[in-house]
């Protein structure tokens, strides 16, 4: 079972129990989400941005404009961290101070480098887009040059990373069960409802396979 070492780093510090640095359970999790939030710092402030990823093997890829500050900023710094969660539940304590979430986060520190090389670069597209929706990638039309040209892929290596994981019941105080409070945890789910096909689709256009796939794994 591979892990990634701890280090000052991607150490879980608050909840140390709920870590893990184990490979499969990391991927897994970053597998599942589509949006990831990165860190970068613009003119001494610290910013975060929500953003699409994919990943393939121990390597994210983001994109974006040329311009795009935040693609810049990690670039001139030359390495970055993101964040993924989901959120699973709430947990609602009798006590306030014992309110909490079950979730799945993970942590993901390393260097970033720019991708110049076409084939590279189009591969890392894909992968984006795939992460949304598995073999989606098929369905669409590729990027003209133009549109190439214009975006920005930036690779983020996983050196180092980990998880933090919530999944249990409400932890009140002993003296509090005794208190004629309700307490428990409400699960929360992200689904997917039926595709909505746009309006201007030509006669005879059905929905692609993969994402009437998509939408049945995620009911």
């Amino acid at each position: 079972m591979a892990s990634y070492s701890v280090s000052e780093l991607n150490k879980v510090v608050r909840g140390p129990k709920r870590a893990s640095y184990d490979v499969d359970q990391i991927n897994e999790i970053l597998d599942s989400a589509f949006l990831c939030h990165v860190a970068y710092i613009w003119k001494d402030q610290a910013i975060v941005i929500p953003t699409a990823y994919g990943r393939k093997g121990d390597k994210i890829y983001i994109h974006g404009s040329l311009k795009n500050r935040m693609m810049l900023g990690l670039l001139e710094v030359g390495h970055g961290s993101l964040t993924v969660t989901h959120l699973d539940g709430l947990v609602l304590a009798r006590s306030a101070f014992h309110h909490s979430a079950n979730y799945r986060s993970v942590a993901v520190f390393g260097k970033v480098r720019r991708i110049e090389d076409p084939v590279e670069k189009m591969d890392a597209l894909e992968c984006i887009l795939n992460h949304m929706i598995d073999g989606h990638w098929e369905n669409v039309r590729k990027p003209n040059n133009k549109e190439f040209n214009a975006t920005l892929v930036l690779e983020i290596s996983m050196d180092s990373a980990s998880a933090k994981v919530r999944a249990e019941g409400v932890n009140d105080e002993p003296e509090d069960h005794k208190e004629p409070i309700w307490a428990g945890v409400v699960p929360i789910k992200q689904i997917a409802f039926d595709a909505v096909s746009d309006k201007d689709l030509s006669e005879g256009i059905e929905v692609p396979e993969a994402v009437l796939e998509y939408i049945s794994k995620n009911k």
